[in-house]
Order: structure tokens, then C-alpha cells, then sequence
């Protein structure tokens, strides 16, 4: 299973040269867009599976940001969900799975490149 506070780190040279707010960190989607993302949401099934997928697909990166294998469509569409305070946190749970399976099923029928070696 992936360390997530040890990709986090791995990325923290791209994160601590840009100005963030404490408690955010940044990752790219595969069409090179750029997301501003709260610590919080490293609790969330759906970005443990982003990780661990952009793990598997990319690999850890060394010196560059941490780049997830979706696009940026898919990247606004999760984030506005988790900012989502009508959803209860069933729902949520709910949504989750579903993004999951989209995820996964998207995953076999593409193959995401590194933008960035």
C-alpha cells in the first residue's frame, strides 16, 4: 500500500516553491491542470485511490509534482463534490464508490503518459 505522507513529501519541493496557504498541497491532472487541494482530503477513498494509482502508473516522482491519472474534468467534478455541504456524509460515501468504479473502469480502457520526467 502507498505511504501517502511519504508521496507528499516526495512532492514537497514543487509545493514549498509556490505560495500555498497552510494545510494544502498541489497536484496536476494528466492534461497538465493544476489543483490546490486540502490536506483533509488525503483521508478520502477517492484520492487514496489516485494516489495509489499514480503510483502505479507514473511512479513516485523525485523532483517534480505529483501528477494523478485523470483529467481535469474528473479533478473539478471530485473536488466539487468533496466541497459539496448538501451531500451527508452517506452520500458522500456513496458518490465515492461510484467515482471509484468510473476510475477503475476508465483506467483499462486508457493509458495515462508522465507529463513530467
Amino acid at each position: 500500500m502507498i505511504n501517502l505522507k511519504k508521496l507528499v513529501s516526495v512532492g514537497r519541493k514543487s509545493i514549498l516553491s509556490l505560495r500555498l496557504s497552510k494545510g494544502r498541497f498541489v497536484v496536476y491532472s494528466i492534461d497538465r491542470k493544476r489543483f490546490v487541494v486540502p490536506l483533509t482530503y488525503l483521508r478520502s477513498k477517492i484520492f487514496r485511490e489516485l494516489f495509489r494509482l499514480s503510483e502505479e502508473v507514473f511512479g513516485l516522482p523525485k523532483d517534480g509534482p505529483i501528477t494523478l491519472p485523470c483529467d481535469g474534468a474528473f479533478m473539478e467534478y471530485v473536488l466539487s463534490l468533496k466541497r459539496s455541504i448538501a451531500l451527508s456524509k452517506y452520500n458522500l460515501q456513496m458518490v465515492e464508490e461510484q467515482l471509484l468504479m468510473s476510475l477503475a473502469s476508465s483506467a483499462n480502457r486508457t493509458s495515462a503518459r508522465p507529463l513530467f520526467s
